[in-house]
């Protein structure tokens, strides 16, 4: 979509068009962490965000208990209607073409560089170039740039017990030849694994013995561009449901069984969403662990079993399920399984996603060692823009990770790779409450709007937010509090007549929604926008997170300010560059260890070498000074 909205001819070939978006873990979108790179992702113009809003079955904004900081929506979709609406969205853009069929190789073209050509060291003096794809059927297509994006399909192999058999996701066909294909091209690879619960039928659940979990009463939308959910007034309930010691023996005296712990899976999982039986064999002092049932869809009584991922036989996954109350005469629609599938080691990409050793070449998702949808989408969007970018022959849009999750993730993979499917939280950012939901759009619409991907009238939009922001904010700075307001936040306030509404409101006790009333006689424009008085405060969702953010950057303003000297520190240290012609091996001092973990990532700054694993204070420092010695060394053999 980026590529294409970016004036392009792009064309996206999949195994089977009629299930491209095709959610085969749980329908949901967001969550911890999760939620901030979906709200990036839509800010920069992508439109996972959008397609949510319109499908989502149930929204809820979590961690409200904790700071603004860590806020995350998420939401539960409908999986069906998600993949058709977003096939619809796809179908619909300009410049984009949807082909099934079957990659099976790269047409990589080997470049001769002159003895001129400057050149990194130990880099080789032939240089590689992508320049289209091969089918399985025979046909070639020529491309300027390529985007590899292949989930869990290099190679995958399923698991469920003893049985084992290729498949890229239930019932659908591995990519064999594209992975043997992609190993032959030299890039390093690694094994990685994942895994799905059983799914059941909805009318064989005792849905009495659960505890319900009912989504917001006013949903928090993902994108900047709804107003208001689709299905704000018909949200669905999840239910809670607690595994038992009987679970707990089942799986004990199975596990042998599973795949995981028999030997037949030898690759690595994710360590944040563990199997069942991982969960037994890790924690066996915890008698009981937390399940969530989930509907599929509005037109499905399929249910997910979220938290009961596992690759035990069938069998046994029914015993499992008949050991939990309520669900013991409940019928399994699939069974869970494990998935096995190639991935590239991280390492071996540049900062927009492009390969090291082959230009023109990118690589999203899974295939670089993420787990999730999420993780997955911001990295599509950023390699769809920058292998654009590149076509286009203008400057890569490279995000900094003071100013995203989206670069934080990046920076993460290409600094440190991973060696277990990568998952996003909001500790891995030094900067979270700089970093927050509520002002995705202010960090990331504007290099959006650059590259070409922001229509002139969500501009239009985000400007007049802005204006908005800006005038409440100084509204809030210039009103004080008068004798006849003081009832409204207090009925024992007279202490705080004569103090500035936004002095009022760096007090723990005051929150935006008790100033509303004040606010609305003083600017009632502010307010008067469609779907007003939708919940408790007498405002629209779209006014409350407008408000929320207002009160966030007053509130927390000491802490916003102390974070920015820090950013604007790190960002000093980011701006020393490593020269491309720099040589390590030529580092007096520099071990053969720190040599070789900077020659395979090749940091392009002195603040990314100092993140890389194993790379010491000392190594970075000796680096900082050889670099103008090397420099100078540069210039006198030049003549200058």
């Amino acid at each position: 979509m980026a590529a294409a909205r970016m004036g392009l001819k792009t064309a996206l070939y999949t195994l089977n068009v009629d299930l491209i978006a095709q959610m085969s873990c749980n329908p949901a979108i967001g969550g911890i962490a999760k939620g901030h790179l979906v709200r990036e992702v839509d800010a920069l113009g992508g439109i996972m965000g959008e397609i949510t809003d319109a499908v989502g079955i149930q929204f809820r904004l979590l961690n409200t208990s904790r700071g603004p900081a860590v806020w995350s929506p998420r939401a539960q979709c409908d999986k069906q209607a998600y993949r058709l609406k977003m096939r619809e969205v796809l179908e619909s853009q300009l410049n984009l073409k949807i082909k099934q069929a079957e990659v099976a190789e790269l047409i990589v073209e080997s470049t001769q560089h002159s003895a001129l050509s400057s050149q990194p060291s130990g880099s080789p003096e032939d240089s590689r170039v992508c320049r289209g794809i091969k089918l399985r059927d025979g046909r070639s297509v020529g491309a300027s740039a390529i985007i590899v994006t292949t989930g869990t399909f290099l190679n995958g192999l399923i698991h469920c017990g003893e049985q084992q058999y290729p498949a890229g996701r239930s019932g659908e066909p591995a990519a064999v030849l594209l992975g043997e294909a992609l190993k032959q091209l030299g890039l390093r690879g690694c094994r990685l694994k994942t895994g799905t619960p059983p799914r059941l039928d909805g009318r064989t659940i005792d849905w009495s013995r659960f505890q319900i979990q009912p989504g917001d009463a006013d949903p928090t939308p993902f994108s900047f561009r709804t107003r208001r959910v689709a299905h704000h007034d018909s949200q669905v309930p999840c239910y809670i449901a607690w595994t038992t010691p009987e679970t707990q023996r089942i799986i004990r005296e199975n596990v042998h069984r599973s795949p995981m712990y028999s030997g037949q899976i030898q690759s690595v999982g994710p360590r944040y969403c563990p199997s069942i039986e991982d969960k037994i064999v890790k924690f066996p002092d915890k008698t009981s662990h937390q399940l969530f049932l989930e509907p599929e869809g509005l037109n499905t009584h399929e249910i997910y079993v979220n938290g009961m991922s596992t690759s035990l036989p069938v069998e046994v996954q029914l015993e499992i399920l008949k050991s939990i109350p309520g669900l013991e005469t409940a019928e399994m629609l699939r069974p869970g399984y494990a998935i096995e599938y190639d991935s590239i080691d991280p390492t071996e990409l540049e900062r927009t996603l492009e390969t090291k050793k082959i230009a023109g070449l990118f690589l999203a998702g899974q295939i670089n060692g993420t787990s999730g949808y999420e993780e997955a989408a911001c990295q599509g969007l950023m390699a769809g823009i920058n292998a654009a970018l590149k076509v286009k022959q203008e400057p890569a849009l490279v995000l900094d990770r003071t100013e995203a999750y989206t670069a934080i993730l990046i920076d993460d993979l290409i600094s440190k790779g991973t060696n277990e499917p990568y998952r996003m939280f909001t500790s891995r950012a030094e900067f979270r409450l700089h970093l927050r939901i509520d002002n995705a759009d202010r960090r990331l619409t504007p290099h959006g709007r650059r590259v070409g991907l922001i229509s002139d009238a969500a501009w239009a939009d985000f400007e007049a937010k802005q204006e908005r922001l800006a005038g409440i904010k100084k509204l809030l700075e210039g009103t004080k509090l008068t004798s006849g307001m003081v009832g409204v936040i207090s009925s024992d306030g007279d202490g705080l007549v004569g103090q500035a509404l936004a002095q009022l409101l760096k007090r723990p006790e005051i929150t935006i929604e008790q100033l509303v009333p004040i606010l609305r006689e003083l600017d009632a424009a502010f307010f008067r926008r469609e779907g007003a008085g939708e919940n408790a405060i007498g405002v629209s969702s779209e006014v409350r997170n407008e408000l929320k953010s207002v009160e966030t950057e007053i509130k927390y303003e000491g802490y916003l300010s102390q974070q920015q000297r820090a950013i604007d520190r790190l960002k000093k240290a980011e701006q020393r560059a490593i020269p491309e012609w720099f040589d390590y091996q030529s580092v007096s001092g520099l071990s053969r260890e720190m040599q070789e973990k900077l020659l395979k990532i090749r940091p392009r700054t002195i603040a990314h070498a100092s993140r890389i694993p194993g790379v010491t204070p000392a190594a970075v420092s000796l680096v900082n000074v050889y670099i103008e010695i090397q420099g100078r060394r540069r210039d006198q053999a030049a003549g200058l």
